[in-house]
């Protein structure tokens, strides 16, 4: 019976030996064929003949209809524009929060200013968002609640005095949001200093 078993084991081991070089051989054979590509000379008439391919569709719009280019601040501009706004309110004597938001809304610079409150933070990035999601200051913003209440419920938004757009060509690519001074008007003029800061 020991005799038996042993010729299994030997016999089971030569099996599982042989798909194991099965298998690392195919998977070799498949990394060779995913990464092979035609040699561009040894292309023949027959492939000459063939419809282009979708890389060359996809190249050949590169400059064409289904593409736009939209223009970002950098990242050393926002913080300029941030810490125009710092400087700012501190020249006022006020504490405040800023951000600054890219033209998706998402945040590039975000300081709280020594001693400002903390509920500051995160109002000062939801003016930000209000004022590039509509390419206005957000006192103009609030002006429109009357015609239209529900703007505030869009998520992240706060209709309050304190945003303002920052602008290319007419087009909004940031907005700055300021929070934290005793009046929204105190706020959006900060916002205004850090917007200014950029065109000079």
């Amino acid at each position: 019976m020991q005799p038996l078993t042993k010729k299994m084991s030997i016999r089971a081991r030569v099996v599982t030996g042989a798909a194991a070089f099965a298998l690392v051989g195919a998977g070799t054979f498949g990394a060779v064929s995913a990464t092979a590509a035609p040699s561009p000379t040894a292309a023949s008439p027959a492939d000459a003949a063939q419809p282009a391919t979708a890389g060359a569709a996809a190249a050949s719009d590169a400059g064409g209809k289904n593409l736009t280019r939209t223009t970002h601040l950098t990242l050393d501009a926002a913080t300029k524009a941030a810490q125009a706004v710092l400087d700012a309110a501190k020249k006022a004597g006020q504490k405040v929060s800023v951000a600054v938001v890219d033209r998706s809304g998402t945040t590039l610079v975000q300081l709280r200013g020594d001693g400002a409150g903390p509920q500051s933070y995160e109002s000062a990035v939801k003016k930000a968002f209000t004022a590039v999601s509509w390419n206005a200051p957000t006192s103009e913003l609030v002006k429109r609640l009357d015609q239209a209440p529900t703007l505030k419920d869009i998520p992240g938004t706060l209709f309050l005095a304190g945003g303002a757009p920052v602008q290319a060509q007419g087009a909004p690519i940031a907005g700055i949001g300021v929070a934290g001074a005793p009046s929204g008007a105190l706020d959006e003029q900060f916002a205004q200093a850090g917007a200014h800061a950029l065109a000079e």
